[in-house]
């Protein structure tokens, strides 16, 4: 008789399985009677654990194969380790189950140390200097990513189409796409000027900490850099001083670039800027996109706040880098009417995946 047995695939048979197999790997490193309970959940599918065994901590990276890899967050690491940089130590791994056990940093992001009334010009102080010492350093030193090009860069301003504007139409033009993503191609020069960098990508408040005990740059740690690419310097800086979810003290974007530029020596500073900008556009302009999906598909309304500064972002960098096509594809195709924030009971239709394109 044949075997009428099946697996069941239900979430919650899933979400067994998937404990049993973490339970499994905490024994295996020595951590399997620790204390264990929720640190952090980020936009995509990774989930962390803290671990407590006595007065010593640790960090479980829970990656879902099949959703998430945590190869290049391994390869990124070493890299960034090279650089004397504060990344996370790798203390054990699973990388087929998708499973790491990293490094506790603490709990003091620079988000929680501006929270508490830490001091604002010194922490990007501290953050512009990392990515100006990363920025001169790469070449001699040495760096591996994949290319962060015009067609990647095309193919996420994309996400504003395929996430956000169906919130509001409940479709997606494919001829829109083809005429935005070659308006972005027309610009690759502005957008991919100067010598690449490791672009680290989400270089922000979020996913830097401050470690007292190290010093120089050390002493600024490093998390949610897996998503790293070889690509434009400006990048990294915009992303840290046109922050989707915080606006900085007045003038304090206008010192920090002054700062960059003095340490650096950039030479065609001009040129340099007006790559920022348009990379600050290009990823304002994803930003709602990503946000978009997180409303669209899952439900998730806490971004929704963060709408109007990422697109106050968006067209006055468009402006600032002298993108008037593009401003002007923006207002034809995404007038003022849908730059509202969206009803919080919009979704997108099913026929748009929801898994998430790096």
């Amino acid at each position: 008789m044949a075997d009428m047995r099946t697996t069941d695939t239900s979430p919650a048979a899933a979400q067994d399985r998937r404990e049993i197999q973490i339970r499994e790997f905490l024994e295996s490193t020595g951590w399997g009677d620790a204390d264990r309970g929720v640190l952090a959940r980020d936009a995509s599918y990774r989930t962390y654990d803290r671990l407590r065994r006595g007065r010593e901590t640790a960090v479980l990276m829970n990656a879902p194969p099949g959703l998430e890899e945590v190869g290049p967050f391994l390869d990124i690491a070493a890299q960034l380790h090279r650089f004397g940089y504060s990344a996370p130590r790798i203390l054990a791994q699973d990388e087929a189950l998708g499973l790491l056990l990293i490094e506790d940093l603490g709990d003091r992001t620079f988000t929680r140390v501006l929270a508490d009334g830490g001091d604002e010009t010194a922490l990007y102080e501290m953050a512009v200097d990392l990515l100006a010492d990363l920025h001169r350093r790469a070449p001699e030193i040495g760096f591996n990513a994949p290319p962060y090009d015009i067609d990647r860069l095309a193919e996420e301003a994309d996400r504003i189409l395929r996430w956000y504007l169906p919130l509001y139409t409940g479709e997606v033009d494919a001829n829109q796409q083809a005429e935005f993503a070659e308006l972005w191609r027309g610009h690759a020069g502005v957008l991919c000027q100067g010598r690449p960098t490791l672009v680290l990508r989400d270089f922000h408040v979020d996913n830097l900490m401050v470690l007292k005990e190290r010093s120089g740059v050390a002493r600024c740690g490093l998390l949610d850099f897996q998503d790293a690419l070889s690509g434009p310097a400006a990048y990294d800086l915009v992303s840290l001083l046109q922050d989707a979810r915080r606006d900085l003290a007045p003038g304090l974007e206008d010192a920090m670039l002054e700062r960059y530029r003095a340490t650096t020596r950039t030479q065609d500073w001009d040129g340099f800027l007006r790559g920022y900008h348009a990379l600050g556009a290009q990823r304002a302009i994803k930003v709602i996109g990503i946000f978009g999906r997180q409303l669209g598909f899952f439900g998730r309304t806490q971004y929704l706040k963060h709408l109007p500064r990422c697109w106050a972002h968006a067209m006055r960098d468009l402006e600032r880098a002298g993108l008037d096509d593009l401003t002007a594809w923006l207002d034809r195709n995404i007038p003022a009417a849908y730059r509202e924030i969206p009803d919080e009971g919009a979704r997108l239709p099913a026929a748009l995946s929801p898994v998430i394109q790096r």
